[in-house]
């Protein structure tokens, strides 16, 4: 007797792209920061930053069907979102594959705003800048070049733990944050679209 297979714990920016197309979209939570979503997104979609959705799962799971897909920039963050109401009890969450960055990339629709850097490249900034200066620094004072080793291994851990204390730290600066969506506005919409 062979068991069910599990679905699909992801989705192709095609799929979903016909999907979208065909008038059978699925629920798209996108977990990126406020500026972030601000700057790019997919049509339709809700801005449920990771932190608010992990705050407010319980209340966020009593409006959500089982066809939910996650979005973020490359996929990370809404794996992390996925295993949150995964706990919560929400069953046959999917990723997309790849992120807004997948999405663009097969030429599928965005709603554009005000141009920023997003996350991944203000850590590459922040960083690459820490370890240029310390480095620089460690010429003339001993012993500075270490902060840009701290700043290597910081970047090391991120990459084996799939997370990054900079990301989280940046994301709180008024640049990346903007108005916090109302999470009850956004269960008014889940709402109005069921």
């Amino acid at each position: 007797m062979s068991a069910t297979p599990a679905p699909p714990s992801s989705l192709t920016p095609a799929v979903l792209h016909r999907l979208v197309q065909e008038g059978r979209a699925p629920r798209l939570l996108d977990v990126r920061t406020p500026g972030e979503f601000r700057t790019a997104h997919i049509p339709g979609s809700y801005n449920v930053p990771l932190d608010t959705l992990r705050e407010h799962r319980a209340e966020l799971l009593a409006h959500l069907d089982e066809d939910v897909v996650l979005v973020c920039r490359s996929g990370a963050r809404a794996t992390q979102a996925e295993k949150a109401l995964a706990e919560a009890g929400l069953p046959n969450l999917r990723v997309l594959e790849g992120g807004i960055v997948a999405w663009e990339t097969v030429g599928a629709p965005v709603n554009r705003g005000p141009e920023r850097w997003d996350m991944e490249r203000q850590v590459r900034l922040v960083a690459g800048s820490i370890v240029l200066t310390t480095g620089l620094v460690g010429v003339f004072v001993p012993g500075a070049h270490l902060i840009g080793t701290a700043i290597g291994a910081g970047l090391t851990y991120a990459a084996l733990s799939n997370s990054c204390t900079m990301g989280v730290l940046l994301s709180k600066l008024p640049y990346n944050r903007g108005p916090r969506p109302d999470v009850r506005a956004v269960i008014a919409g889940l709402r109005s679209t069921s």
